[in-house]
């Protein structure tokens, strides 16, 4: 994972700095500054932002790990080295520590609502370019990572099913072509998809914008025909109705919302002198 942080704050730096910060010709002695907490939740991008000491000559304290609660007030790091070079960098790390707490802070909401009754999954949407930092910032929230791209499951979705003449045929068609440790989900929009998708051999059945009531029709048919197959329910989930899942025995629930509607949390740089 090194690799991937360095590459992505390289490109975070370059996009900042551009050709040149040009603050940095004005200031040349060392100096200490601080970042602290003007809201609170679930921190997270600690993990991104200590690899910027290879990057920049500072050197960090952290008082804080990914995945710890913080209050307003609290001091999350300090920063050493020159001025020109802290300055540099100071938009980069609040970005960084901004956006994914967010992201764990909201996560941990939609955790805490289901009081780890249930699995709580983010999806794809995510932003271009972002997909690995934002659903790392979810798992620190506490929820658990689904696909982080199509080489990741297959799931075949009401646009792949549209061009086979069943489910039954699109899965077999599957198993002969993927390789075999890989798992089969099936995007169902009813009770009856969802019945043949588990009778087609899916290994897990998404129950797609139902009803309470259908998914646990769908729950109660796995339950006395397929055991083994693992239960998925997607499609407008919200922190307003997430408990509601948790009473129809579904395995899993998806939201999007998880990061798409993450606010950045509230964070300020100050210089010691």
């Amino acid at each position: 994972m090194k690799y991937q942080i360095v590459d992505f704050l390289k490109n975070a730096l370059s996009e900042d700095i551009g050709r040149g910060d040009l603050a940095r010709s004005l200031i040349d002695k060392n100096a200490t500054a601080i970042i602290r907490a003007k809201s609170e939740g679930v921190v997270a991008g600690i993990e991104y932002i200590k690899h910027l000491s290879e990057l920049a000559d500072v050197k960090f304290d952290f008082y804080f790990r990914d995945s710890d609660f913080y209050k307003h007030g609290d001091i999350i790091l300090e920063i050493y080295g020159n001025a020109k070079d802290i300055l540099s960098i100071e938009r980069t790390m609040l970005n960084i520590l901004q956006h994914a707490s967010g992201i764990a802070s909201n996560a941990y909401e939609f955790v805490k609502l289901t009081d780890g009754k249930l699995n709580i999954l983010d999806t794809r949407k995510t932003k271009p370019g972002l997909r690995v930092f934002e659903k790392y910032a979810a798992a620190c929230g506490g929820v658990t990572n689904h696909r982080l791209g199509l080489d990741d499951c297959l799931m075949l979705k009401d646009t792949h099913l549209a061009l086979f003449n069943s489910i039954e045929e699109a899965v077999k068609t599957a198993r002969e072509n993927i390789p075999f440790t890989t798992k089969i989900e099936i995007e169902a929009e009813t009770v009856e998809m969802a019945i043949e998708a588990m009778q087609a051999g899916a290994d897990i059945v998404m129950c797609d914008n139902m009803s309470f009531e259908e998914i646990k029709k769908v729950v109660n048919y796995r339950n006395e025909n397929h055991k083994g197959i693992l239960l998925e329910a997607s499609g407008n989930v919200t922190l307003e109705n997430i408990k509601n899942y948790v009473q129809t025995g579904i395995d899993a629930v998806s939201s999007g919302a998880i990061i798409h509607q993450a606010t950045f949390k509230d964070f300020s740089m100050k210089m010691k002198g």
